[in-house]
Parts: C-alpha cells; sequence; structure tokens
C-alpha cells in the first residue's frame, strides 16, 4: 500500500481555527474522497508544536493499493478539482505551505 501525504507546514490564522477545520471537512474532505483508487482518506489536526519548531496544525494522508493507483489519481480530474478548492480555501484560514511525501507500507 502507498500512502500519499499533505503536510499543512504554518498557521492558521488567529481566531479561526474551528472554522478552517470545519471548512477543511465540509468543503475539502469530500473532494479528496473521490480521489480514483483511493482506499482511505485521513485528516489529523493538531495545534502541538515545540517551541520555535514548526507548526503542521493539519495532515492529510489518503492511501492507494499501489504506485501505479497513486499515478493514475495524480493524472485524474478529481486531482484538479481537489487542489483547485485546497488552493481557494487555504488564503481564508491559513499561512504557510504544503509538503507532499509518499511512503509504502507492507501489505
Amino acid at each position: 500500500m502507498i500512502t500519499r501525504y499533505a503536510i499543512f507546514e504554518g498557521q492558521v490564522n488567529e481566531g479561526q481555527t474551528e472554522a478552517f477545520r470545519a471548512a477543511v471537512l465540509e468543503e475539502l474532505l469530500p473532494k479528496w474522497q473521490a480521489m480514483p483508487g483511493a482506499r482511505t482518506v485521513r485528516v489529523t489536526f493538531t495545534n502541538d508544536a515545540d517551541d520555535g519548531a514548526p507548526s503542521f496544525p493539519m495532515i492529510m494522508e489518503i492511501d492507494y493499493d499501489d504506485m501505479d493507483a497513486v499515478t493514475a489519481a495524480l493524472a485524474s480530474p478529481e486531482r484538479t478539482i481537489g487542489k483547485s478548492a485546497t488552493e481557494a480555501l487555504l488564503p481564508r484560514f491559513f499561512t504557510g505551505r504544503i509538503h507532499h511525501h509518499n511512503t509504502t507500507k507492507a501489505a
């Protein structure tokens, strides 16, 4: 199995944490759940950061069966829709950047 991570590094605008979380769950999550080949889509919210360390207020994980499924998903219209929704939502609530990582898990 392959897990693709989107790690949100930065911060949610002051006083907008709950609105950010609601918007992610209502506006973004359904779009990413529609990715072809996606087995599961998880969002983890956190407020934990050590002093001086980067803050990661959100991590999104999408599980796929294999790298072929990831490649197909990344080329799909659903990815374009999810990416556009993410790019529209983030400036409303979030300052920072997103890192993407793939990991392989033994079956």
